[in-house]
């Protein structure tokens, strides 16, 4: 009986230990994988650089790409100035590139600025020549198929850079049912969609005024139809917005990232300032963009592959 029950304890153990080890080394393969996130800020909502660094190894993200806001300023393009700081009072193009600049083999860059500001393509073009590798967030109330916005996608067209847009309806980009206008404008230009009205417009019944919408997904809305009609669209999987165009109906989310498998990007925006890497948005969304992805093929495209081969990183 002691004989039985010794052996029956020690295959229990040895059965945890196994299990506990796969576990491990489940965990470190999922964290050993590269993962490139195209959405982050500096000072997002008061965060500081050293919570934003201890937030991205949490996630488990081998490379960032910081997003800076435009100058400060009252227009209406910046809702007289309610909105400066990208509405989240995140730091501006030298903070980007002050922080790129201490943790180069962990962050990259962007250059951004209010579009309808004069000398905005100057200041565009002092960042891009520092090493900036997209134009954005543009988030700013003009049109999207405006002057403002193309004179921006100019300097992004002359440094062949990405541009990353918010689409809010009533908000920022207006008017996302004319955007194929910019696209067909510039075709060599790579223009990256985000935000609640980018995200809303994967279902064809979506209803503008509804930023966050749930239930079933009806395929063939205006993002759907950008992304599939146009090579130089690219989506931005991150914030809530996101998330929840994901989660609401992850039946059409598989068929989705299948079909736009090579055009779709992870991105965080997470303004978590803890570093609690699983408890995160930006974290639940790198789960999900793993647990819906129909083979791992399409889930490292999003992670990483995608992002790499645009940004040249």
């Amino acid at each position: 009986m002691r004989t039985s029950h010794s052996r029956r304890r020690f295959l229990a153990s040895t059965s945890a230990a196994v299990a506990t080890g796969t576990l491990l080394n489940e965990a470190y393969a999922a964290v050993a994988e590269p993962i490139i996130d195209i959405h982050q800020h500096t000072n997002y909502t008061g965060r500081s650089d050293e919570q934003l660094l201890k937030h991205q190894r949490a996630m488990g993200v081998t490379t960032t790409i910081l997003l800076p806001a435009g100058k400060p300023v009252n227009r209406p393009s910046t809702h007289d100035g309610k909105s400066n700081g990208l509405a989240a009072k995140t730091g501006g193009n030298e903070t980007v590139h002050a922080m790129a600049n201490r943790h180069p083999k962990e962050f990259v860059f962007g250059a951004n600025e209010v579009p309808d500001l004069p000398g905005m393509q100057k200041e565009l073009g002092k960042y891009l020549k520092a090493g900036a590798v997209i134009i954005g967030e543009q988030k700013f109330k003009v049109p999207c198929d405006s002057k403002f916005v193309w004179a921006v996608a100019e300097v992004a067209q002359e440094f062949g850079v990405p541009m990353l847009l918010h689409f809010q309806h009533n908000a920022y980009n207006l008017g996302i049912e004319n955007f194929h206008k910019t696209l067909e404008k510039f075709p060599k230009v790579n223009f990256i969609g985000h935000a609640q009205t980018w995200w809303g417009n994967i279902d064809k019944k979506h209803v503008q005024k509804v930023m966050y919408p749930l239930g079933k997904v009806t395929p063939g809305g205006i993002t759907d139809k950008l992304l599939s009609n146009y090579e130089n669209m690219f989506g931005d999987l991150s914030a809530g917005s996101g998330l929840n165009s994901m989660i609401r109906d992850e039946a059409h989310t598989k068929e989705f990232f299948e079909r736009h498998q090579s055009q779709l990007l992870f991105g965080s925006d997470c303004p978590d300032s803890i570093g609690r890497g699983p408890g995160c948005q930006g974290s639940r969304t790198i789960a999900a963009i793993r647990r819906i992805s129909k083979t791992k093929k399409i889930e490292r495209k999003l992670l990483f592959e995608n992002a790499k081969k645009l940004f040249k990183i």
